[in-house]
């Protein structure tokens, strides 16, 4: 492709376009074989407006942070690109080349931190949260927004130096000609309360606006990856999706008022955060939230974030550690203990060991001291003194938890049966994955195996057996042991690797898990198990990811490859169907993707009728269904059709009776002479619920009954949880 390009006092000159570096669905970027360090943007479809927007953003290029270092901290335009069809007319621009930088996601993500770049410790975290806020203060200083912030278009060095790309995106303000060329896109989970449910093409961009997702980023930085309104939902109904959070500042760590999350088992404490960091957060999130005007500014961030960073202590044991000064013990040591081992900053022991790349390193050995490595790089911002700022003054993908005390006596379930009356709150859906607790053991052909040269046939047949037995009395820990046994005399057996990933899946040692049946994988590609509790592994990293979108499509895809290799995989089909309808809840499209994932149970039951799982997914689908749908009584009796027919199927699902006993009371409330009827039908149905539960030592469905139980009572749950709470200690 020919482009022509415009010079000053030279004539315009042609550039051939072939080779190129990525596609998007606005424009190409293209290589220029005359000048290495820098790209050619080219639109696909051009318009006038991006021409002019452009002019001014090349006329008034914003101050760079880091020149002083060689390094471009925002990638901006730099000339124009005009068409050779005589038309003269502006299809793209040159900028610079941005080369051996990664996503920010990459590193404040831990899985991903550890695999590219170990020794990025929590200073270099720091130190980018630093550069990233001096960038920002630029911007402001010369008048642009951002507008869309988002991880994707900020890219990351392994010295910590930060590039801010996607800067056509921008608003840009023609002061001349008094024209804002607006930031017509952004990200949900970036966006501050004001704007969510806004068409972002209509509204004009403020830099309060902009450090909202400023103070997420930097809070993703410094919190290993969580999100500021992440966290476990405890109100009514499904959880609502970030941008509800965020519109209703319902800031997980909030300190002035109640909302309805707790933080995640996964997060870090909120006490890590330096105190200056803290009350930074508190002024954006909370403050923040009715008066935009307090966010702290940019500039604001960068000096409290220098002076955590010169707070930072060093840790006795893995001087890979830093943490702040105010805290009495490293919380680091403290983390890599509760995630079973997998530690967040590897020593330089650990990674000459290459522990950080396993599934679960065991090595408690001290830590050596470090060798010397390069340091972050600062990028100290110079304020534009003819345009000052103002200075006031948001999954880890692996967690093993603690194993829960089985203590609940039955007297305690009595007494919850007794102040059962009226229900008020809607439960949250929240389930054991299907096969978590039946996946499937194939037994080793011991006489084949046998006559493999070099394998010990007694003992691997021993040791696979005996992890067999342990995985039935759901002994996980000990049927990994046994497993991994087995595996030592035949490594090369996939459905060992298998069957030791359900173990782990089963203590939620997901990452683990995924890394067995990867190996399974790698031995067997047609292992047809593997594929399928590999995807039900990706569905539950998800919550914990910084990009569940991507951890659904990897699981839907293992299901494809289940079902091409076996059509009549039943639990691909149900599982698939969960996945579609977890989509749906954040989809555009939710009715055709609820459409979907009925679709694929209704499969699973003409394969296999006599199953409840399928039964009881698609019962819940509907149940989401009628949150929409303008007949949402008749959605709710086809859900609670469903409930029925999977308890004739299995009369011992207390999670039916649970969500059955939800949908009856939502029936009730609308009213009509079954009212009454649906009312006593739920009551009965959420006591048998917390009974067979109880039995069944299903301590999540339970601790819902009791947390209903609570607000059904109104004034006597405090009383009751006294009770309780006593009972509980015996």
């Amino acid at each position: 492709m020919q482009v022509l390009r415009y010079l000053p006092n030279q004539k315009p000159s042609n550039i051939d376009l072939s080779v190129t570096l990525g596609q998007g669905g606005e424009a190409c970027i293209y290589t220029i074989p005359t000048m290495d360090e820098l790209v050619a943007k080219v639109y696909h479809k051009p318009v006038p407006t991006q021409g002019r927007k452009l002019e001014v953003m090349i006329a008034n290029p914003p101050e760079n942070p880091t020149a002083s270092l060689g390094h471009i901290s925002i990638a901006w335009p730099v000339e124009l690109l005009r068409s050779s069809d005589g038309k003269n007319s502006v299809i793209g621009f040159l900028m610079p080349r941005i080369r051996g930088m990664r996503p920010i996601i990459d590193f404040y993500n831990p899985r991903t931190r550890r695999q590219h770049c170990p020794l990025f410790n929590y200073q270099y975290l720091i130190r980018t949260a630093r550069n990233l806020a001096a960038a920002f203060a630029s911007l402001h200083a010369s008048g642009y927004c951002v507008g869309d912030v988002n991880e994707s278009n900020i890219l990351v060095g392994d010295t910590a130096l930060v590039t801010i790309v996607d800067t056509d995106s921008f608003q840009v303000r023609d002061t001349q000609n008094e024209i804002v060329y607006r930031c017509p896109v952004g990200k949900p989970e970036f966006t501050p309360p004001e704007l969510q449910n806004k068409t972002f093409a209509e509204c004009d961009r403020v830099f309060a606006h902009d450090l909202f997702g400023l103070s997420v980023l930097i809070f993703q930085l410094l919190m290993e990856g969580t999100h500021p309104f992440s966290g476990i939902f405890q109100g009514m109904g499904e959880p609502p999706p970030y941008e509800a959070r965020i519109a209703a500042g319902h800031f997980t760590y909030s300190q002035k008022r109640q909302v309805p999350y707790v933080t995640t088992p996964i997060a870090p404490p909120w006490e890590m955060l330096h105190p200056n960091l803290q009350e930074l957060f508190l002024r954006c999130f909370e403050d923040g939230h009715s008066n935009p005007l307090l966010r702290p500014s940019a500039q604001t961030w960068l000096l409290a974030l220098a002076e955590a960073e010169n707070s930072l202590l060093t840790c006795t044991v893995n001087p890979q550690h830093r943490y702040s000064n105010h805290l009495e013990k490293c919380p680091w040591c403290e983390r890599a203990l509760r995630l079973g081992g997998r530690d967040p900053f590897p020593s330089h022991r650990a990674i000459a060991n290459k522990e950080h790349l396993k599934p679960q390193p065991k090595s408690k050995k001290r830590h050596t001291q470090p060798t010397r490595i390069p340091q972050p790089v600062a990028a100290f911002h110079r304020v534009n003194p003819r345009n000052p700022m103002p200075a006031f003054g948001q999954n880890v993908p692996y967690y093993k938890p603690p194993k829960k005390r089985r203590y609940y006596p039955v007297i305690f379930c009595l007494l919850g049966f007794g102040l059962l009356g009226y229900l008020d709150l809607i439960i949250k859906f929240t389930n054991r994955p299907f096969g978590a607790q039946t996946a499937s053991y194939a037994q080793p052909n011991l006489i084949s195996i046998s006559h493999k040269k070099g394998i010990d046939s007694q003992n691997f047949a021993e040791f696979y057996k005996q992890g067999h037995a342990s995985y039935k009395v759901r002994d996980y820990e000990k049927a990994i042991e046994k497993f991994s046994q087995a595996i030592e005399k035949n490594p090369k057996y996939a459905k060992a690797y298998v069957n030791r990933g359900n173990a782990h899946y089963n203590i939620k040692e997901y990452e683990s898990a995924l890394a067995d049946y990867n190996q399974a994988l790698s031995i067997n590609p047609k292992e047809v198990k593997a594929f399928v509790h590999r995807g039900n592994s990706r569905f539950l990293l998800a919550e914990y990811s910084s990009d569940p979108d991507r951890e659904y499509n990897l699981a839907i895809l293992d299901y494809n490859s289940a079902l091409r290799l076996n059509p009549g995989e039943v639990e691909a089909y149900v599982r698939r169907g969960i996945v579609r309808a977890q989509i749906a809840k954040y989809s555009g499209d939710s009715q055709h993707d609820y459409k979907r994932a009925i679709e694929d149970f209704n499969k699973a039951l003409m394969l296999s009728s006599d199953r409840s799982e399928p039964l009881f997914q698609r019962g819940v689908v509907r149940y989401q269904i009628a949150q929409y749908s303008s007949d949402f009584e008749k959605e709710y009796r086809q859900a609670i059709q469903d409930f029925n027919q999977a308890l004739r199927i299995n009369p011992k699902l207390s999670k039916v009776y649970l969500k059955r006993g939800i949908v009856r009371y939502e029936l009730a409330q609308y009213g009509g002479g079954v009212s009454s009827q649906y009312h006593k039908q739920a009551v009965e149905d959420l006591q048998t619920a917390a009974k067979m539960a109880l039995e069944q030592e299903d301590m999540d469905n339970y601790q819902q009954a009791l947390s209903s139980i609570c607000v059904v009572v109104e004034n006597k749950c405090d009383t009751f949880l006294q009770t309780s709470s006593v009972q509980e200690n015996k």
